[in-house]
């Protein structure tokens, strides 16, 4: 299990205890997180699970794969460094911690 705190666009924090094996996009749509909409339901099909992880997680989560990456070209705002698809993010106990930020809007 993992501690995770998403933080919507006007800064509230919500801190929730995400299980291992889901994603961290599961764990924003399981406990009612609002910023991540996940309109395909994490099939990396759109890009409305789109977050910028905090600056020191960038290098502590695993690579984006291609597929990521081409659907992060339809996010809002994408940034070329922190910006990933919370459903290619699976939560392991090393994710204790993280922190993602929703963007001003999903697209």
């Amino acid at each position: 299990m993992a501690k995770i705190t998403y933080v919507e666009h006007g800064g509230k924090e919500h801190v929730v205890d995400v299980a291992n094996g889901l994603t961290v996009m599961e764990g924003a749509r399981d406990n009612g997180i609002p910023g991540i909409e996940a309109d395909c339901g994490g099939a990396c099909a759109c890009s409305t699970c789109h977050v910028y992880v905090d600056a020191a997680w960038v290098d502590r989560l695993p690579p984006r794969d291609s597929m990521e990456q081409d659907m992060l070209d339809f996010a809002w705002n994408p940034d070329p460094v922190r910006s990933r698809l919370t459903c290619q993010i699976k939560v392991t106990d090393k994710l204790d911690g993280l922190r993602v930020q929703m963007p001003e809007k999903q697209i």
